[in-house]
């Protein structure tokens, strides 16, 4: 988006606020379909946990993906954005039966990823097909905070207790209709996606009634001049072959399915701040604005990096600036940066602000959540609200004391 485009919204909405550029979305979305084009069956199931505003997901059902999601409150969304039951998967971890059993009751696809859960699932309702997530026990990204695909790792049905998995297939006399894994974000060796995948596939040949086999996803996106990022075409390439040689042996056309989040929305977002003040110690400069790990934790959380520039001086002398939020904690969005010389009331642009962003967002300190501004056909539109102190008080319950 152009710079002037992104000062004007944030003169019409205030700041902090967030902006998602669809042209951005849907490019992204046509490369996914492009690389995967030979494919006969492809289903892209959007990531609804890294940008979950309905009008987002209203944006993904005209593009005819799916939705993968991981709560009943996710799905429900989904169901209220227009999609059918059964364009969503639920794939949770760690929650009730009872809530699987919510998801089921609304038609959609069940993704299970525990012995446990499979069996008492399966003996309770044995006529509802469920794909089965699988843990290949590959390491993606080198971070275990977004690699959810190593031994370790609280997701999926490990790969040695398959016998154990078909033993509880057969006494239940359920059907799997999927099966699924997801190695974690950030994947930057093709050829290790590749390795679990064979996994996958191997694992498949397990079972007689499938309809798809899903990869997850995880593919990374470039954060800075110079980054790396996944191969998206060489990636469809490779294992369009090994998938359609997998269906030709299989003796059966499956769908080959991923549920994207990060790859889609990440770089159509931007978060604008204010400078509040520039303050200056011994040995820092400081760039203080009006947002904190209340608005964006990723820089705190998982050490993200995020490009940040000065969309008020984009042709100012470069100087060294650490950013710094408004919370009473260590909230550093960036150390020692160098950005266009910032001065107070200057808008500060932070980039790749679409994926895990909002939908991580918090009221500590009380603070309100910011406003959302998606851009669409070359006009700002407002999808959420930005809070009032009437909403942090909406579900407080006074006591009489």
């Amino acid at each position: 988006m152009e710079q002037n485009t992104l000062l004007q919204i944030a003169k019409d909405f205030g700041s902090p606020v967030y902006v998602y550029d669809t042209e951005k979305i849907q490019s992204q979305y046509k490369r996914l379909t492009s690389a995967f084009g030979k494919v006969k069956q492809l289903k892209l199931n959007y990531a609804v946990k890294a940008l979950s505003n309905i009008s987002i997901l209203r944006l993904f059902n005209q593009l005819g993906s799916g939705l993968d999601t991981v709560s009943i409150q996710e799905v429900q969304l989904g169901l209220n954005a227009g999609f059918k039951p059964e364009d969503i998967i639920f794939t949770p971890n760690g929650v009730s039966l009872e809530e699987i059993e919510k998801a089921a009751s609304l038609g959609v696809q069940i993704n299970i990823d525990n012995l446990s859960i499979l069996e008492q699932f399966g003996t309770k309702h044995p006529n509802i097909p469920v794909c089965i997530r699988i843990n290949p026990h590959v390491m993606a990204g080198g971070n275990t905070n977004i690699s959810v695909g190593h031994i370790d790792s609280k997701f999926g049905i490990s790969i040695h207790q398959i016998p154990l998995l078909l033993r509880i297939v057969e006494n239940t006399n359920m059907t799997i209709n999927g099966i699924h894994m997801h190695t974690g974000s950030d994947i930057l060796d093709i050829d290790v996606f590749l390795y679990a995948s064979q996994i996958l596939f191997e694992t498949a040949k397990n079972f007689d009634n499938l309809e798809f086999i899903d990869f997850g996803s995880g593919f990374k996106v470039p954060y800075k001049a110079g980054d790396i990022e996944t191969n998206i075409e060489e990636l469809g390439e490779k294992l369009s072959k090994r998938f359609n040689d997998f269906c030709k042996d299989y003796g059966k056309e499956l769908t080959l399915a991923f549920e994207p989040g990060k790859f889609l929305v990440s770089e159509a977002g931007y978060f604008l701040t204010r400078v509040n003040v520039v303050k200056q110690t011994t040995s820092t400069v400081f760039a203080q604005v009006d947002s904190g790990f209340n608005h964006l934790i990723r820089p705190m959380l998982y050490g993200s990096q995020h490009e940040i520039i000065n969309i008020s001086n984009p042709k100012g002398r470069e100087r060294f600036y650490s950013v710094v939020g408004y919370i009473c904690e260590t909230d550093t969005f960036a150390n020692n940066r160098r950005i266009n010389e910032i001065k107070e009331d200057d808008i500060l642009a932070f980039k790749n602000a679409g994926a895990y962003c909002y939908s991580m967002a918090s009221n500590y300190n009380s603070r309100y959540r910011p406003a959302e501004v998606m851009w669409y056909k070359g006009e700002a539109h407002l999808i959420r609200k930005r809070e009032t102190f009437e909403d942090i008080l909406h579900n407080q319950v006074e006591v009489a004391l």
